[in-house]
């Protein structure tokens, strides 16, 4: 004789499929719509871009010419070459044209194409600012569980006050302080790493390459993580501290599970969720690295090319880094947005 929840079974499972659809639809009507958003963002930046560098100050001709004598007749012949003579809703129209078909331009100062330039200046960044997320990730989300564990703990006041401390610090002063202290060395503490560019003059080959590389990534990365890591601590400590009151936290307890088990297989899964957000966002900022960071150092990617553009100013150059960083940026969120709404079935529910 069969029970009424043995006889109920089969037609659960026969609506299981049928009731996913549902939320399936929901999803990618989510999608949908984020990336509706997403599309509208970029049409806004594109827009903002252009007339955006066009109010700073200087004129790209003059800067160019900078010890050069050149005649007005050829300023206004090198004018007219770059398309600056032309009314400024011209050369809007012609940007955005130019964008559509993933043209970015030709570099002023360079005079080369644009997404030639960011080709050889992405993979130092990515290099940098990857590696340098990696490490902040890493080290923020153990600390930040730790801490949230061992809430009020000396662990806890130690890390979070050092965290904060350091997310407080401004970029350049920790970069110029790290130079001056283990790049340049001060008293009795002599220079340990070499602190501009990605390799020696006169750089060796094979794994002696990649150690050299590594050595002139010690103190910009160092600088990323110490500023960067911070956000991943707090985050993770924040949900795991709202985790850790929760009822199914307290009945794992209570089953006599080992307090290890419980936060490695209860709390800190439904934890991750906000820093899981917060990495997809960071990702895309990876793409612009730190103009900061790459500056202080002289570290070859698109934030030091950016610095340059700036410097000029070199419009397009300045139009094609900033659009791209900007776009990593929108879709990365965008893409942060679904992943928590697949992840997370409150907000499905919401």
């Amino acid at each position: 004789m069969t029970t009424p929840l043995e006889s109920a079974e089969p037609a659960v499972q026969a609506a299981g499929p049928a009731d996913d659809r549902p939320a399936r639809r929901g999803t990618l009507r989510y999608a949908a719509s984020k990336a509706g958003g997403a599309l509208f963002s970029i049409a806004m930046v594109i827009i903002g871009t252009f007339f955006l560098f066009r109010m700073l100050p200087g004129d790209p001709v003059r800067n160019l010419a900078q010890g050069r004598n050149m005649t007005p007749a050829q300023l206004d012949l090198e004018r007219r070459r770059l398309g600056l003579d032309k009314p400024l809703i011209d050369q809007f129209f012609d940007f955005v044209g130019k964008t559509l078909r993933l043209d970015l331009g030709t570099s002023y100062e360079y005079k080369r194409p644009v997404l030639d330039l960011i080709g050889e200046r992405i993979g130092p960044t990515l290099l940098l600012a990857g590696t340098g997320l990696v490490i902040a990730v890493s080290l923020g989300i153990w600390q930040g569980t730790r801490a949230g564990w061992r809430h009020g703990s000396g662990f806890d006041r130690f890390s979070t006050g050092v965290s904060l401390v350091l997310w407080s610090v401004p970029t350049f002063w920790l970069g110029l302080l790290l130079m001056m202290v283990f790049g340049v060395g001060i008293g009795p503490i002599p220079g340990l790493f070499p602190f501009r560019g990605i390799e020696s003059v006169d750089a060796p080959d094979g794994f002696a390459y990649v150690l050299d590389v590594a050595s002139h990534m010690v103190l910009p990365c160092l600088t990323l993580v110490a500023v960067v890591y911070a956000q991943y601590l707090l985050v993770m400590r924040s949900s795991l501290l709202e985790e850790v009151g929760q009822d199914y936290v307290t009945v794992a307890r209570a089953k006599g599970l080992r307090d290890d088990d419980v936060r490695r297989r209860h709390a800190v899964p439904n934890a991750l969720l906000p820093t899981v957000t917060l990495v997809f966002m960071r990702i895309g900022f990876v793409v612009g690295g730190a103009v900061t960071v790459e500056t202080i150092f002289t570290w070859p990617g698109l934030g030091q090319l950016f610095y340059e553009a700036v410097r000029v100013p070199d419009f397009t150059l300045m139009q094609g880094t900033f659009l791209l960083i900007t776009v990593a940026v929108i879709l990365m969120n965008t893409l942060a947005d679904v992943v928590y709404h697949i992840l997370d079935p409150r907000v499905r529910s919401a």
